[in-house]
């Protein structure tokens, strides 16, 4: 456990952050299917290294502990390498996520796939082999990762893929992702309405991609500037026309006082003065869900209404991200009430202090809740989780000027 506090509330600092996770991931999978593909700026998040080990290891089992990409975009990997048998397994939370739809979707193009241990969850068993073209359906409202995992690898089917999307789609941007950066290879794809097209592409040209930083965690440090009492953040490597989804923060931390400011490939994060908080903020994040649990933190800490809709898959990640939020919300003082896809959050005139914030294996738990601490002193538990995607926070938030002690 770690105390975390700001001794004036005002941040001044310049960071480059880690490569993008999620576009990491994704090149990692093509580069193993393309090995022409050179990536630069690759994430150091945890779940990229253990996707990277889980393709350069020669065993046939893969331990991917929590890694949840890792999991999916693996089963579609190796269900269409040839001649070879693998096992894929996880912790104890990983074998009660559902891969079913993924599964389904990949046996209809052939697959080989079994359950080791309960129908639909992993661990499962995979015997390799070539897969064919064929139209198949697979639901868009559980994962948007089981839809990239099957576009990744579509390009190396005989004939390509068409795959129709059932359902609600979630999270569209990272389909968006995948689909560019399949282009950036040369590899023809169409997304028109419900209808994903992908051609065959057996080998590509030599291709360098230099992978844009993460915007996720980019979302730390604007509700850093939220709860600031002043601040200047600089951030390398950032793009105005990112093809990561939860760019779009730059427009909702907009509505809380944070103005960017895009310069020579870097942002320029500052707390507008003189602004006029909204008294209450109403958003939508099926399409970024990821980005909930910094939002509802930081319009706790700034005392507004917050209301949050479009969060049906954040009970499917490294835990019940809802429920867990609103356990250590209420800690805090909060008045909050989540339902199975929202979060509604009333104002509250007063924080508590020193409350220590259950992580719950999560590290979007640590690191929503760590800016809290230019608020009130605050304690977090099992601080090592942030690795998962962003390891050198604790590191980067004492260059900003945080004390940070191990207790």
């Amino acid at each position: 456990m770690i105390s975390v506090l700001h001794p004036n509330r005002i941040v001044k600092v310049g960071l480059s952050l880690t490569g993008s996770k999620s576009i990491t991931n994704r090149l990692l999978i093509l580069r193993s299917i393309y090995p022409s593909l050179k990536i630069k700026n690759k994430s150091e998040s945890q779940d990229s290294v253990v996707l990277e080990n889980a393709l350069k290891s020669s065993s046939n089992i893969k331990d991917i502990d929590h890694a949840g990409t890792s999991m999916r975009f693996l089963t579609a990997f190796y269900s269409i390498l040839e001649n070879k048998e693998i096992i894929i397994k996880g912790s104890k939370r990983m074998h009660e996520r559902p891969i079913y739809p993924l599964i389904d979707c990949l046996k209809l193009i052939g697959a080989d796939i079994s359950y080791l241990e309960k129908d639909g969850y992993p661990p499962i068993k995979i015997k390799g082999k070539k897969l064919n073209f064929r139209k198949v359906q697979i639901s868009s409202n559980v994962s948007s990762q089981f839809v990239s995992a099957i576009l990744l690898v579509a390009p190396k089917l005989i004939g390509g893929l068409v795959i129709e999307l059932k359902g609600e789609l979630i999270s569209k941007p990272y389909i968006e992702m995948t689909l560019s950066l399949l282009n950036d290879l040369g590899i023809k794809t169409s997304f028109k309405g419900k209808l994903i097209t992908v051609e065959n592409l057996e080998k590509i040209k030599q291709k360098h991609i230099y992978v844009e930083s993460d915007w996720s965690s980019a979302s730390y440090w604007y509700s850093i500037v939220a709860l600031s009492d002043g601040a200047e953040v600089r951030l390398n490597n950032f793009y105005k026309d990112s093809i990561q989804g939860d760019s779009v923060l730059t427009k909702y931390y907009k509505t809380l006082g944070v103005e960017t400011k895009f310069t020579q490939n870097k942002i320029i994060l500052t707390k507008l003065k003189d602004f006029t908080l909204p008294q209450q903020l109403n958003l939508n994040l099926i399409d970024s869900p990821d980005l909930a649990q910094t939002i509802a933190v930081t319009c706790f800490g700034l005392k507004i209404n917050c209301s949050l809709d479009g969060l049906q898959t954040l009970n499917i990640k490294e835990t019940k991200r809802l429920n867990a939020l609103e356990n250590e919300l209420k800690k805090l003082g909060a008045n909050v009430k989540v339902t199975e896809t929202s979060l509604n959050l009333f104002e509250v005139k007063k924080i508590k202090k020193n409350i220590k914030i259950n992580t719950y294996d999560d590290h979007r738990m640590a690191m929503s809740f760590a800016p809290l601490s230019l608020k009130i002193p605050i304690f977090i538990q099992n601080p090592s989780v942030v690795a998962k995607s962003y390891p050198k926070f604790w590191d980067d938030l004492k260059k900003a000027g945080f004390i940070i002690k191990p207790i």
